[in-house]
C-alpha cells in the first residue's frame, strides 16, 4: 500500500517557495485583478519586472512593446492586443501555449484559474526541442486567435462570446452569474454626422472601458456593430448592477474625438441573472428586452430582467 500523502505543513511550504526562488522556471502568481502578487527571479529577469514590483499584466506587456525587451508582441496596436489576450486570459482552468521572448528563448507557459481569480502561471523554456512543426503550431494558434476576435476593438467577436457565456453556465463554482447587453445610443448619428472613422474611434473606446472595468474572469465581447455583450461570472444581480453603473458613469464621461471635444457618447444596458438550466441564447434573450426596456425608457441608463 502506497503511503498516505502527507499534508502540506508550513515548513513545507517555505521550502517550495524556495525551491520556486532557485528553480530556472518561470513562476508567478496573479490576484484576481490580474495583478502581479509574486514572481520568482526568473520570472523577473524574463520580463524585466523589478524587484519587489507588482504591476499588472496589461502594464507588463505595455512595457515590454514599448521597450522591445520581455515578450515577443508583433502588433501596431498595444491596447488592441491585450484586449484579445485578455478575451482568453484566465477563462479557461487550465490553459498551456507557446511563448516567445525577445532574448530568443521560446517558453511553455501555464495558466492554472481558480474559481476566485488567482492564476497561477508557470513556463519553462522549450527552446532546444525540435523546430519541424513549431511554425505549423504558431500559425494555427494565431488563426484562431482572429478566428475569435473582433478586428476593430481586440475583444471576442460573437461566436466566441457565446461560447464564453455556455461555458461559465456549464460551471456550477462560477454561479450566480449575470450578463449585460450594451447598446451605444444614437449611434447612427456619429457615423452620419462625423463619419465612420469618427464612429469607430467611439466603438474602440467603449470597448476600452469595457476591458478596464472588467475583472480577468468576466467576458467581454462585440456581437454587433455597436451592441455588446459583458459576462459577469460569481456575480449575483446587485454586484452586476454595480459593475455596469461604474461602466455607465466612465462612458458618460469620455470626450474619445480630439476633433470634437465637446461630443460625447452613452449607451443603455439590460442585466439579466442567470437561472439554473438556462441555456446561452435564452438567457441573452433576457438581457436584450431588459436592454430595450432601457432604450423605451429614455436610453442612457441600466435596466435588469425580470
Amino acid at each position: 500500500m502506497p503511503e498516505a500523502e502527507l499534508p502540506l505543513t508550513q515548513g513545507m511550504a517555505e521550502i517550495m517557495l524556495r525551491l520556486h526562488e532557485d528553480s530556472p522556471l518561470l513562476v508567478a502568481l496573479f490576484d484576481a485583478q490580474d495583478r502581479l502578487r509574486h514572481a520568482n527571479p526568473a520570472w523577473r529577469q524574463a520580463y524585466f519586472i523589478a524587484p519587489g514590483a507588482q504591476p499588472s499584466w496589461a502594464d507588463i506587456m505595455r512595457d515590454n512593446h514599448a521597450q522591445r525587451h520581455g515578450a515577443v508582441i508583433e502588433t501596431d496596436d498595444i491596447e488592441a492586443w491585450i484586449a484579445s489576450i485578455s478575451a482568453r486570459r484566465g477563462k479557461q482552468a487550465f490553459r498551456a501555449f507557446e511563448a516567445d521572448l525577445c532574448d530568443g528563448r521560446w517558453i511553455w507557459m501555464t495558466e492554472t484559474a481558480q474559481a476566485q481569480g488567482w492564476m497561477l502561471c508557470i513556463g519553462s523554456e522549450i527552446t532546444g526541442l525540435r523546430q519541424d512543426s513549431r511554425a505549423l503550431r504558431m500559425a494555427h494558434t494565431k488563426a484562431l486567435a482572429a478566428a475569435q476576435t473582433d478586428a476593430l476593438t481586440g475583444l471576442s467577436n460573437r461566436a466566441h462570446g457565446l461560447q464564453l457565456l455556455q461555458a461559465a453556465l456549464e460551471q456550477s463554482e462560477l454561479w450566480p452569474i449575470c450578463i449585460a447587453a450594451l447598446d451605444l445610443d444614437h449611434f447612427k448619428q456619429i457615423n452620419d454626422q462625423l463619419g465612420h472613422a469618427a464612429g469607430d474611434r467611439v466603438i474602440r473606446d467603449f470597448a476600452s472601458h469595457m476591458q478596464a472595468g472588467s475583472r480577468r474572469e468576466d467576458g467581454c465581447a462585440r456581437i454587433g456593430g455597436e451592441e455588446f455583450l459583458l459576462i459577469l461570472p460569481a456575480a449575483a444581480l446587485p454586484q452586476a448592477q454595480a459593475i455596469v453603473e461604474r461602466l455607465l458613469n466612465r462612458v458618460r464621461q469620455s470626450r474619445p474625438l480630439p476633433d470634437h471635444p465637446e461630443r460625447g457618447y452613452t449607451c443603455s444596458i439590460g442585466v439579466a441573472q442567470a437561472i439554473w438550466n438556462e441555456g446561452a441564447e435564452a438567457l441573452l434573450a433576457r438581457a436584450d428586452r431588459a436592454l430595450y426596456q432601457a432604450k423605451a425608457e429614455g436610453r442612457n441608463r441600466i435596466t435588469s430582467a425580470a
